[in-house]
């Protein structure tokens, strides 16, 4: 696929961290007119790394800070709604109480997404939340994430996808969620991407001998619980010495640049890596979901007006 005629697509981007999302559809040539994200930590990263490459995106309330109160019908149109919706409620350090869990209203923001596409009808979705999500309460939280989608006429694909299949050395496992509108029927199905070769290590990361190849998943907090405890996901033996993880090592294993700003504070640094998406992941999912609309389209005017290639 020729990656620059993917540009007449847009995309939005919800519960949008640092913007892990954006920089892998900014790659693919995709332009993102709405952006939401709450936490002020995560939200001056955002502006200070995209209002360069997205300037119109910081104007007009464009760069929503509260999606749970926002009118829905005011978003611009878009093709692709793109959200790694807060995992808190669903993951291991969390309460596992899933959608019964109300505060801040973290366990219902998966339905403001749910209404979002009912409203705005996309093309496409995709979404990301973390690996234990498919079996949380036994399988109902993910039983009504997905026939809530597909009620609204929405496909509905997913796998676990973990960063190191797209050459980020660390393990973190998520669950990636794509679907279609009005998908035809008798078309071939969704494909997510086949694994890549693995062939950047910890010792790249660190530009020094790691004694791990792929390392430890970033987590949101959790450190120093000390480099022999199972626990450990924050020091490595590098060069034989114990080392703390820093931001720029954190960057490089989730796919961002090493100049990308984060925050004034390793603390906070970490913290936002900790929530974020592995770019390559999300950058090579994408390109198949955009190969999958070029598809469609193709599909949709052939056998609409019966020709045998697109009009030039």
């Amino acid at each position: 696929m020729n990656i620059k005629k993917s540009n007449k697509y847009t995309f939005i981007d919800l519960f949008a961290g640092i913007g892990g999302f954006h920089l892998a559809f900014h790659k693919l040539g995709l332009r993102c007119v709405f952006a939401s994200e709450i936490d002020k930590s995560a939200r001056e990263s955002y502006k200070k790394n995209f209002e360069k490459i997205s300037p119109d995106l910081f104007n007009d309330n464009l760069f929503n800070s509260d999606i749970y109160n926002m009118d829905k019908s005011n978003i611009p149109d878009f093709d692709i709604l793109c959200a790694g919706f807060p995992c808190q409620p669903f993951s291991q350090i969390g309460q596992k109480k899933g959608f019964s869990e109300n505060f801040e209203g973290r366990g219902n923001l998966f339905f403001e997404i749910a209404d979002i596409l009912k409203i705005k009808k996309p093309r496409a979705f995709f979404l990301e939340n973390v690996q234990h999500l498919i079996n949380h309460d036994n399988g109902n939280t993910f039983k009504v994430i997905k026939e809530t989608i597909e009620k609204l006429n929405f496909s509905f694909y997913h796998k676990v996808i973990r960063a190191s299949d797209f050459n980020l050395p660390q393990h973190r496992p998520r669950t990636f969620m794509v679907g279609f509108h009005n998908e035809i029927q008798n078309k071939k199905m969704f494909n997510f991407p086949e694994p890549i070769k693995l062939k950047k290590t910890m010792s790249d990361i660190f530009e020094a001998e790691c004694s791990r190849d792929i390392g430890f998943t970033l987590r949101l907090g959790g450190g120093d619980s000390g480099i022999d405890d199972r626990r450990n996901w924050d020091r490595y033996y590098v060069n034989g010495v114990n080392t703390k993880i820093q931001p720029l090592q954190g960057k490089r294993m989730q796919g961002f640049p090493d100049n990308f700003f984060l925050a004034n504070s390793r603390t906070k640094s970490m913290k936002l890596l900790g929530n974020s998406v592995a770019v390559n992941a999300v950058y090579h999912v994408g390109k198949n979901i955009l190969d999958y609309l070029s598809d469609k389209e193709e599909f949709y005017v052939k056998s609409t007006f019966g020709l045998n290639k697109l009009p030039k």
